[in-house]
């Protein structure tokens, strides 16, 4: 059904870009957007896990450094018939964990010294299945197409606007050009971007809810991860980790949730609905 639910969410969001390609550039303006938006995300899915390993200062380590941590992955990914992924530790107190990577095979699983010292064997285990889960569902290539088609969106929205502002594109005869005028170039500057934000929300929430699942068979212990979700909502509440927005939907429970703003466009679902899924599953 997440799986059904992504593939309806990644369809509307293809004919959000076509209808704005319409509005403002005919199909050419859908083209050019979506070529430069897919250049720009092409060079994040290649190079994003290193670029957001490096601003959390994760350090890579290996069994020896951790021998715990470093067991738990290793009988998982065994269980899973997944590769073993790169495992990395963020200094910092507060309690999070994200996975990242392109594929299994360039997978990498970073959690926070404050995660590794504070959950239970059961709990730790059900978070790193869950971020494995992530990497055998391939996450990371799904929200890198849906961030290319909402990049081209949004830059299409912020065209028309600046169209609309010098009144419109005068002629619209040829088929291939816009065909909105003033009154469409504005709705599309508001309605589209709205529209994208709102569908990548329901993608990425999607896609965190298959992620629990994923891993509460993976650790077969839903348990264990519903209780280390409640206990990470409320050390995130205490003690947020010091996160940036445009890496914010990588972790496993929302590292903004302290700031009310933020929390509004969340691309978490709810943590009670989380618990009461998995709960439902043991």
């Amino acid at each position: 059904m997440n799986y059904f639910k992504t593939a309806v969410l990644l369809v509307a969001l293809t004919l959000i870009l076509v209808w704005a390609g319409s509005i403002f550039g005919g199909r050419q303006g859908a083209v050019f957007a979506f070529a430069i938006a897919m250049g720009m995300n092409f060079f994040s899915y290649w190079y994003s896990d290193k670029i957001v390993l490096r601003i959390y200062r994760a350090r890579q380590i290996t069994g020896q450094d951790s021998p715990k941590y470093f067991a738990l992955v290793k009988e998982l990914t065994a269980n899973a018939a997944l590769p073993m992924p790169n495992l990395y530790i963020i200094p910092s107190q507060a309690m999070n964990a994200f996975a990242t990577g392109r594929n299994p095979n360039h997978a990498a699983v970073a959690v926070t010294e404050g995660l590794l010292n504070s959950l239970t064997h059961e709990e730790l285990k059900g978070v790193l299945a869950h971020e494995l889960s992530h990497v055998k569902n391939r996450d990371i290539l799904i929200c890198t197409i849906v961030a290319t088609i909402a990049g081209a969106i949004t830059m299409l929205a912020n065209m028309a606007q600046w169209t609309a502002m010098f009144g419109g594109f005068g002629r619209h005869d040829d088929d291939d050009s816009g065909g909105g005028g003033v009154v469409g170039l504005i709705a599309l500057a508001i309605v589209a971007p709205i529209a994208a934000l709102l569908i990548q929300m329901a993608i990425s929430r999607s896609r965190e809810y298959a992620a629990d699942k994923g891993g509460a068979l993976m650790a077969r212990n839903p348990a264990g991860l519903a209780s280390a979700l409640e206990k990470l909502h409320q050390a995130a509440r205490v003690r947020p980790l010091d996160a940036g927005t445009s890496s914010a939907h990588l972790f496993i429970v929302n590292p903004l949730s302290g700031r009310s703003f933020a929390s509004l466009f969340s691309t978490h679902p709810p943590i009670e609905e989380r618990v009461k899924r998995l709960r439902s599953m043991a």
